[in-house]
């Protein structure tokens, strides 16, 4: 009810204007509105379906007109179905349609667009996010029916990443139930991040920036080791924007949703952080301002699931990833209304955003809504490809029984196929703009072109344990470089031209992210790797310890002969670990590697500060610091807080430690310096 918001405005809205408006535009950015809800079921089940469970149902002085237009004069009688099913085919899929279209349309009207619409009228912008759990997006509840239509408002799409939604590895997981039902991996892994992304590249309003809230409710035992990862895996799905979740000002500690960045001082990994968001903040900036290059477009599923049986989006989306297929998730209003959305269909390309994709896959769904079903019948006309996944839908929803009748045959006449041999069935209809030689299911592929034309290559290989040893075909020209966003340099990248088409000779490592600009000058300086290098092992290594806020006042030094998991010593220590250690180099050397540790590594060598690893591969060029003769090499290892906080809980306590800690502090891998052959 467009009321309600308003009365949201003028208790909170307003009053922030009244009192900061010199700040609006400038200091305050906008407002966030942080998983807003229907409200009509308690908790967070992510299963309120329209018709499949009992449960109050949202309504307002709207509905009563809006249902008439939808069901006819008798609309009364039928709102029965809206809890158990008539005849268990099209009456009740219109039902259940129309209610939910003319809830989720209020849902636009009254809350997105009224607050978007306040705030863009008051110089800041609108941007948040709903619960996506599970599919939740689509539902009552917790979330407000519809992805694109609850956000229509926003300046930004938006998404969430909470509470070890997306793992790695965890494509396959069912997660166990915790304050909510049991997190569904498939979903976490190939949906989520594209309906963000998705709603950015489609949507005018948006201006391609994809929004999400990330890191928070991870836990303790969560630092930026896996915060790269989790970073990585949004950025190649094509989210630019992100809301780190979170720094409290409450008292430390918070059990509030940690892990904390700050936590007022006593998070080692504060520092290892800002490392963390530069990286960020680079990537952000080349995959901003221009336009992503799907191959198709994929349905949303929000009115196939309100209508009956359905296929989940997320089926496809995974389906497509694996195959490095790139797509965008569209909504049907945009195939009923190409216009609004600034997207047109001509022969053999429907255009959107400036961009064409080649094909339409819609997912299994029994019955179709009307905009969807026009949009298929025009694209028949048109020779632009529409693909069904398992079957073609026995009809459509939301209409008369004569134009239903008129619609089937043009459903009819697309192709279906199992979502799991979608890849292959797409190659007969559509040029693909990117393919991997040997196969990889888990690299994740996002080819972005900025706004001066120049194409930008992100492959994330998502296989924790099997790199990715070969070559990938782009449909991209110029002279390509890795783009080395924790340095902030080009290193040269193998490749060959075959008319308009780049073949690059890569080599990523597991949960690696390899960036390719296809930008790269005649004069620019290519850092090129260091090849043929000798290993000398460093060992005899003086440990001391401080904790955060005794930094740098390290303590208790002991020698180990070569590292091992300090967390056997210190079981319940949380804080740097320093190595130092002098030792005898000859001329010439380069590199030194971590095998591994937990988790960020900072270097010095001859007293100079060579640099922060922050994950796998930790590698450093010390080839400027280095001398012949004794060199002093320090090695600072920030942990997380899992350990300090886990011997901090108490019975008033229970929940700071969350479960026992399993992962190693300090160097767990060789110390190695590599030097040049003589």
């Amino acid at each position: 009810d467009d009321a309600s918001c308003a009365l949201q405005i003028e208790a909170v809205y307003e009053p922030h204007y009244a009192r900061y408006k010199d700040l609006f535009g400038t200091v305050i950015a906008g407002f966030f509105s942080d998983e807003p809800c229907i409200g009509n079921a308690v908790g967070y089940d992510f299963d309120e379906r329209v018709g499949h469970k009992d449960m109050p149902l949202p309504w307002s002085r709207y509905m009563p007109e809006m249902m008439r237009e939808r069901l006819g004069d008798n609309w009364k009688d039928l709102l029965p179905v809206l809890w158990a099913d008539l005849d268990h085919g099209r009456q009740d899929a219109k039902v259940r349609e129309g209610y939910m279209d003319s809830v989720t349309r209020l849902v636009e009207k009254c809350f997105s667009y009224q607050l978007g619409d306040w705030c863009a009228a008051h110089g800041v912008q609108y941007i948040g996010h709903i619960v996506e759990d599970n599919g939740a997006h689509a539902r009552l509840g917790s979330s407000m029916g519809h992805y694109f239509r609850s956000l229509a408002g926003q300046h930004m799409a938006g998404i969430d990443n909470i509470g070890g939604q997306v793992v790695i590895g965890g494509g396959d997981s069912v997660r166990p139930k915790g304050f909510s039902k049991p997190g569904d991996g498939e979903f976490y892994h190939y949906e989520l991040g594209k309906l963000g992304s998705s709603h950015a590249h489609i949507d005018p309003r948006k201006g391609g920036r994809a929004l999400c809230e990330n890191f928070g409710a991870y836990g303790w035992n969560t630092g930026v080791r896996t915060m790269q990862y989790l970073a990585d895996h949004f950025l190649a799905r094509g989210i630019n924007h992100f809301t780190p979740h979170a720094f409290s000002p409450k008292a430390f500690p918070d059990p509030d949703c940690p892990p904390h960045f700050y936590a007022h001082g006593e998070n080692p990994q504060y520092r290892a952080f800002g490392t963390l968001v530069g990286y960020m903040n680079r990537v952000c900036h080349l995959i901003s301002g221009g336009i992503s290059l799907p191959d198709i477009a994929v349905l949303y599923h929000g009115e196939s699931e309100w209508a009956g049986d359905y296929q989940p989006e997320k089926v496809v989306c995974r389906e497509l990833l694996e195959h490095q297929i790139d797509f965008d998730i569209v909504p049907a209003d945009l195939l009923g209304n190409l216009e609004a959305f600034g997207a047109y269909l001509e022969e053999n390309a429907l255009w959107i955003g400036g961009r064409p994709v080649q094909a339409l896959v819609v997912p299994y769904s029994r019955y179709l809504p009307l905009t969807a079903a026009r949009f298929i019948e025009k694209a028949e006309e048109t020779g632009f490809p529409v693909l069904f996944t398992e079957a073609v839908p026995d009809g459509v929803s939301d209409t008369s029984e004569e134009e239903n009748a008129r619609l089937i045959p043009a459903l009819q006449a697309c192709e279906a196929v199992p979502a799991g041999k979608l890849a292959g069935a797409l190659s007969g209809f559509i040029t693909r703009d990117i393919t991997l030689s040997p196969a990889h299911r888990r690299m994740t592929v996002y080819h972005y072109r900025d706004e001066e034309g120049e194409d930008i290559l992100l492959l994330l290989n998502e296989d924790p344990g099997e790199a990715f040893d070969g070559e990938v075909t782009v449909r991209a020209t110029g002279r390509p470089a890795l783009y080395d966003a924790k340095d902030n340099c080009l290193r040269p990248v193998e490749s060959e031209v075959h008319g308009e088409k780049t073949v690059l000779k890569l080599r990523v490592g597991p949960l690696e992210m390899a960036i390719v600009t296809f930008s790269a000058e005649e004069g620019d300086a290519l850092k090129a790797p260091y090849r043929d290098l000798l290993p000398i092992p460093v060992e005899g290594f003086t440990v001391s310890r401080a904790e955060a806020k005794e930094y740098p006042h390290f303590r208790d030094p002991l020698t180990v002969e070569s590292p091992i998991n300090m967390a056997r010593i210190y079981p319940d220590f949380s804080g740097y670990y320093r190595y130092e250690v002098s030792v005898e180099l000859p001329e010439g050397v380069k590199e030194l590697t971590i095998g591994d540790c937990y988790e960020a590594a900072e270097v010095w060598v001859n007293g100079v500060r060579i640099g922060t690893r922050i994950a796998p591969p930790y590698r450093f060029d010390i080839a400027s610091a280095a001398k012949e003769g004794v060199n002093t090499i320090v090695i600072e290892v920030a942990t997380t807080l899992e350990r300090k906080m886990r011997a901090m809980e108490d019975s008033d306590r229970p929940s700071l430690g969350g479960n026992p800690p399993v992962s190693p502090t300090g160097i767990t891998g060789e110390v190695t310096v590599w030097c040049e052959q003589r």
